[in-house]
């Protein structure tokens, strides 16, 4: 990318910055929730672009003045440092700019929202549910170390342990960006609790990860629901069985139907059975988009095909693969203890150079 190109696009966002930073000042544009609310998630997400604006800005001005100051300067001494100076910079300069490409690629407009898992068992049997509760856990973990708030809004347990499904609300900075790698099946390789002839068994489960749906992304209209209430179940004491507090939503047009359970708060369930009712429907559109993208990429990475495997855990070898970018690392008891920042680094740099490439062929 050309230098002046580069300038000439940051100095548009950077004025573009400035405009929306008045707009979300301005009573009118506060007035109109669903305005305001967009215009400040485009100026967060500007904010990183024109930092490195100003530094690209900074890093090109002196670098400037060190090339005049080299072809002014008489003594051998300070034209050595100005030859240093110069070095540093232009290395500083090419990284700066590889760092903004990947800035300037089109962002998933997703990226930014918080997130709803879901952990079925697959294939395994009891072993599938014993592997979907490792991966439970796993990921809960993973998120105590982001400093992200989680919430089981529904599960349903295995007959030895584990869970059959088990759906989880996420909540925290740009949690979609970040998980959406985890989507498809993940598989084990290992002497299930239940074999007694101590051979290795291979099970799966399946995650899925779908961008919550914020109240003004879809319009969800109250007489196309059926509300239905029931007794929870599961652990929570004596009230849990007694109690009608278990949420049950259907959406008649789509026939999608989500259940919250939370103990003794009824209206909270009903609150996040919404919550997850609206995000269910507005991912249907949504996986247009990420199979739009899936068409377009050579690899399965960050895209809509749930159905792909993705990655093994074996427990023999103590080796995690990720086989969309054929990674192996040999710390499966690390990752299985929440270290999973490594792999979702990898899987992200493998879809930036993906990305960039399609950028240039244009």
């Amino acid at each position: 990318m050309a230098e002046n190109n580069i300038l000439r696009r940051l100095e548009g966002i950077r004025q573009r910055f400035e405009e929306v930073g008045q707009q979300i000042t301005d009573p009118v544009v506060m007035a109109d929730m669903k305005r305001f609310v967009s215009l400040n998630k485009e100026y967060r997400n500007m904010e990183p672009i024109v930092a490195a604006y100003e530094h690209y800005k900074n890093v090109l001005s002196n670098l400037e003045t060190s090339r005049e100051m080299l072809a002014s300067e008489k003594d051998e001494e300070m034209r050595e440092m100005a030859k240093a100076e110069i070095e540093t910079l232009e290395q500083e300069q090419t990284q700066l700019e590889e760092e903004i490409k990947v800035l300037l690629l089109p962002a998933d407009p997703e990226d930014s929202k918080n997130a709803v898992m879901e952990i079925r068992a697959g294939t395994g049997g009891d072993e599938a549910s014993i592997f979907a509760g490792d991966l439970y856990r796993m990921y809960t973990k993973y998120f105590e170390r982001k400093g992200w708030k989680y919430e089981v809004t529904s599960a349903s347990e295995g007959t030895v342990g584990g869970f059959k499904e088990v759906v989880i609300s996420i909540t925290g900075s740009g949690v979609y960006g970040v998980l959406k790698y985890e989507s498809g099946v993940h598989r084990v390789q290992r002497v299930p609790q239940t074999e007694t002839q101590g051979r290795v068994h291979t099970s799966a489960a399946t995650v899925a990860v779908l961008p919550e749906a914020e109240e003004f992304d879809i319009d969800l209209r109250v007489e196309d629901i059926r509300k239905d209430i029931f007794c929870a179940s599961g652990p929570g004491g004596q009230s849990v069985n007694t109690t009608y507090s278990a949420i049950r939503l259907t959406h008649i047009p789509s026939g999608i139907v989500v259940q919250c359970q939370d103990q003794k708060s009824q209206l909270k369930n009903y609150d996040k059975a919404l919550a997850e009712l609206r995000t269910r429907l507005y991912n249907i559109e949504y996986q247009k988009y990420l199979d739009n993208i899936a068409s377009k990429r050579k690899t399965l990475v960050s895209t809509g095909d749930r159905s792909a495997k993705i990655r093994t855990y074996n427990y023999p070898q103590g080796r995690v693969t990720d086989h969309r970018i054929n990674l192996t690392l040999y710390n499966l008891g690390a990752i299985m203890d929440g270290d999973v920042q490594e792999v979702i680094d990898k899987l992200q740099i493998a879809e930036n150079a993906e990305r960039l490439k399609a950028a240039e062929e244009l």
